[in-house]
């Protein structure tokens, strides 16, 4: 999730683990503490891929966090000002604000490295999006009447639950999501492909379904609103493309963060071929930010030369207000407002826009 959002949860568990005793004092604490972890965004690991992999790694680490967590409480045990406070409530106070921040990372399609040094892949289980103004909001209106009232305990533990119940929201319809889907792979015979379901951008009335079956990627928007049976539109991956570069440690690197779901394509520039791979998990059709290139030939005939450092391609496009307006009006249920083959170029595709 964002900072921002990271920040007000751990305010949010500050005033209620502590506000009886440090009042404001205990919100303003836990939205730093709330923050740490995204501090290893200063970090510069050495390329652009390198940069996107390890963000959400060391410092996201439950094993890392709990002992940062414990040495924290140690130190505020027995130097802070506020002596009444037991070890184990700072301990209480420490370890809820760090640990829940990288499982709330976790319900999002990024993922995190939760078992780092392990070199188990991010963990992932989307259910919002990585900016969600419901879940944010909630938690923000809570810490503003609290610190307004001064009831700093009730206000932000009533944030919490609420904030909470909106996730537990998130889960069930992910899971209405998933039923409606799993009739229609199977009548595909793709019931066994590797799939992702996360919530569209912005809310949870409305989720997207990609498959990868072979060089095969299929898209399907599902609302909770809907009328009609989810459908499936194919695009191609052209994985044909990797070729030699296949095995190059770039490519390696991004399977084991992003799995299957890549697709390959050329820039062309002069006599100069480059491989470009997107990451197609992170963003929406037509809109993917995180694509890269990490090889380049001087034809098609010629091996793939894989580039020492790769580089992250500035988007082409940005998400324009006509666009979110679609998306509204696509999940209040009209199945014709917005479809994924409809932002797509039409080379990717391999049937219609459906829409």
């Amino acid at each position: 999730m964002d900072s921002i959002t990271q920040a007000a949860l751990g305010a949010a568990i500050g005033g209620t683990v502590l506000g009886r005793r440090l009042g404001r004092k205990a919100v303003l604490l836990g939205a730093v503490v709330g923050t740490l972890p995204d501090l290893d965004v200063v970090l510069d690991y050495g390329d652009a891929i390198a940069n996107v992999t390890q963000h959400r790694g060391f410092s996201h680490s439950l094993f890392v966090l709990t002992g940062l967590g414990v040495l924290l409480a140690w130190l505020c045990a027995r130097f802070a000002p506020a002596r009444d406070i037991s070890l184990r409530r700072w301990l209480t106070f420490f370890l809820l604000i760090l640990l829940t921040h990288p499982l709330l990372d976790a319900l999002t399609t990024y993922g995190t490295q939760l078992f780092w040094p392990l070199k188990t892949p991010p963990v992932a289980w989307p259910i919002v999006f990585i900016i969600d103004p419901i879940y944010s909001l909630v938690l923000l209106v809570a810490l503003g009447v609290a610190m307004f009232t001064g009831k700093i305990k009730r206000r932000c533990a009533w944030g919490l639950a609420l904030s909470c119940a909106y996730l537990m929201f998130a889960m069930g319809a992910k899971g209405v999501v998933i039923q409606r889907l799993e009739p229609v792979l199977a009548t595909q015979g793709i019931e066994e492909a590797p799939r992702l379901i996360q919530p569209a951008p912005f809310t949870t009335l409305l989720w997207r379904a990609t498959i990868i079956d072979g060089d095969t990627q299929y898209e399907s928007l599902i609302g909770l609103l809907d009328h009609k049976p989810p459908v499936l539109e194919p695009f191609t991956r052209q994985i044909d493309l990797a070729g030699s570069a296949v095995n190059d440690r770039h490519i390696q690197r991004l399977r084991w963060f992003a799995g299957p779901f890549l697709r390959y394509d050329l820039q062309r520039e002069d006599e100069m071929q480059t491989l470009l791979v997107t990451d197609v998990r992170l963003g929406f059709p037509g809109f993917y930010p995180f694509t890269y290139a990490i090889a380049n030939r001087l034809d098609e005939h010629a091996t793939w030369r894989p580039l020492e450092i790769s580089t992250q391609l500035a988007s082409e496009r940005g998400v324009d207000q006509t666009t979110l307006k679609r998306l509204w009006t696509r999940a209040k249920g009209d199945s014709g407002a917005l479809c994924a083959a409809a932002l797509v170029e039409p080379r990717w595709r391999l049937a219609p826009a459906a829409c």
